[in-house]
């Protein structure tokens, strides 16, 4: 049943929620329009707030249910473990060529069921960064990095090691923002030319995700 589960978790993380909103509604591979990344900031500048809101919930569920596996299962792990297996199926799905997202939607669904204080430190500090340097890869790198720091204060040391892996495993995620950032390209959550980016719906915004 472990293994099972394990597995189940990452095929519960490898539903490509984006990728399948963008061609069933818009006819298009949204990891080839905008940032190139099938997740919920990318849809909202792809696709608009509603298939945004979509994708977050579901992208959401995807952490929560399988964080969740190990309570329904009576499975002796710590969820935490269970809803990241989701985490490295949904940035590495095997149902779209292991090219996924970045992990923070995710996340957030793993925590809301592994622990609320982790996901309160997170996301705090999540949209602390992002308000401040108005750079959303800059806030999802903090995810990581805030939690590698709580993880100090834990007293399951092996947390430490988890929560550096992962902070490291966000900085690879996002090395095409962190390129784009030395560069001077990369785009601000304000900034008026990523409207540019945006697809409006066939039929002229009758569909339900727009």
């Amino acid at each position: 049943m472990f293994v099972i589960s394990f597995l189940a978790a990452y095929l519960i993380g490898s539903f490509p929620t984006a990728l399948i909103i963008g061609k069933l509604v818009y006819g298009v591979d949204i990891r080839e329009h905008g940032s190139n990344n099938p997740g919920a900031t990318n849809t909202l500048r792809v696709f608009g707030k509603t298939a945004a809101i979509f994708v977050l919930l579901v992208d959401l569920g995807k952490g929560a249910l399988a964080a969740a596996l190990p309570l329904l299962f009576s499975i002796p792990v710590d969820p935490l473990y269970f809803g990241l297996v989701a985490v490295i199926g949904h940035c590495f799905p095997v149902f779209a060529g292991f090219r996924g997202g970045k992990a923070i939607a995710t996340t957030a669904g793993t925590l809301i069921i592994a622990s609320l204080p982790m996901l309160a430190v997170a996301y705090v500090s999540f949209f602390l960064v992002i308000f401040v340097t108005k750079f959303v890869f800059l806030g999802s790198i903090s995810v990581g990095l805030s939690l590698f720091i709580y993880s100090f204060f834990l007293p399951n040391k092996g947390f430490t090691l988890l929560f550096g892996g992962f902070t490291l495993f966000l900085f690879y995620l996002h090395r095409s923002n962190i390129r784009n950032l030395i560069l001077g390209i990369e785009p601000k959550v304000n900034d008026k030319n990523l409207k540019k980016d945006r697809i409006p719906p066939p039929g002229g915004g009758s569909l339900p995700f727009s």
